[in-house]
């Protein structure tokens, strides 16, 4: 008998405990949510960010905090969230990156597969090739030439190793057959203003960084990655139209919760951020700064095929280009 009222008070008790959870779970959110970002203010991934949790917050009826933890091309930030409460005040949303930080670091400090879970695709922004505003090339053409004729002298910047402009560059030397000498940044911000200030030579980053410099006059810009040109754009030819078939890189953006985040608190997320991406704002906002918005691929599953296919291409690109992790 004493043994049946244990169980039936061990039942019981974890009954409460659920019944709990769900009565949390449908109060969420409660207080604001903190949307981690792991690079640091002013990047283009910083951009998005700002972006999307202002459109966020109506539909969610909280408000939506940027926090930038940057370091060690994201991961850093990215370990944050995956060790945080599964609760969904505590959110991701990072680019490519998500995937290619298993090939370039022994230990990551999450895992693509199993650490989180899944919210949506948000957007895929192209790259540009550019330089400082005073570099002697004038077209993409002239600009490799003087490459190869200097290369010894030529420097190029990223914000560190796994950032969207390390990809994007490794890509770009690759492509060209010329290996330069590399600045790490410890982020987009001070790569672009040693770029402004004429202390490097060269970047390939984000349109959404990189545009209003590109209007503005204070960057030279030569060819963006993208399959098409961007109409935001329109007089940078793609590198496919320069000569370089196959040479197309978007840097997506993804958005993830912990692990074993309840699911109605999963199915408020995913409404939330269906609902901010098709705010026109939202919308107008990215288009201005070349970005596609991923309206159809704001769900978990579109989010999933994406890491599961680009975990495997990035690490066959490395390989062949002879990068060893961290």
């Amino acid at each position: 008998m004493k043994s049946l009222t244990l169980k039936l008070g061990s039942a019981l008790f974890a009954t409460a405990l659920l019944g709990a959870g769900a009565v949390h779970a449908a109060d969420f959110p409660d207080h604001s949510v903190s949307m981690v970002v792991p690079f640091s203010a002013g990047g283009p991934t910083d951009n998005v960010a700002r972006s999307l949790s202002e459109a966020m917050r109506p539909s969610l009826g909280e408000t939506v905090i940027v926090e930038n933890k940057a370091g060690a091309g994201g991961t850093i930030g990215t370990s944050q969230v995956a060790r945080a409460k599964p609760d969904g005040y505590n959110i991701l949303l990072m680019h490519i990156g998500f995937s290619t930080a298993p090939s370039l670091y022994k230990n990551p400090g999450y895992n693509p597969d199993t650490s989180f879970e899944p919210i949506g695709l948000v957007v895929d922004v192209p790259m540009t090739i550019i330089a400082r505003s005073d570099f002697p090339a004038n077209n993409i053409k002239e600009l490799i030439d003087y490459i190869k004729a200097h290369k010894d002298e030529v420097t190029l910047a990223n914000a560190g190793i796994g950032a969207a402009s390390q990809l994007c560059g490794t890509m770009f030397t690759s492509a060209i057959g010329v290996d330069l000498l590399t600045i790490p940044y410890k982020g987009t911000g001070p790569a672009m203003n040693d770029l402004l200030g004429k202390q490097v030579d060269l970047l390939c980053d984000q349109t959404t960084n990189t545009t209003q410099h590109i209007k503005a006059g204070t960057v030279k810009a030569y060819a963006v990655t993208s399959k098409e040109r961007v109409p935001t754009l329109p007089d940078l030819p793609t590198m496919q139209e320069s000569g370089y078939d196959g040479f197309e890189v978007g840097i997506w953006h993804g958005m993830w919760a912990p692990k074993d985040t309840p699911k109605p608190v999963m199915d408020k997320l995913i409404s939330s951020l269906q609902a901010g991406m098709a705010d026109p704002k939202f919308q107008e906002r990215m288009a201005g700064l070349g970005a596609e918005v991923l309206t159809s691929q704001a769900n978990p599953e579109a989010l999933t095929a994406k890491v599961k296919q680009q975990v495997p291409q990035w690490a066959d690109l490395f390989k062949k280009a002879g990068i060893e992790p961290q």
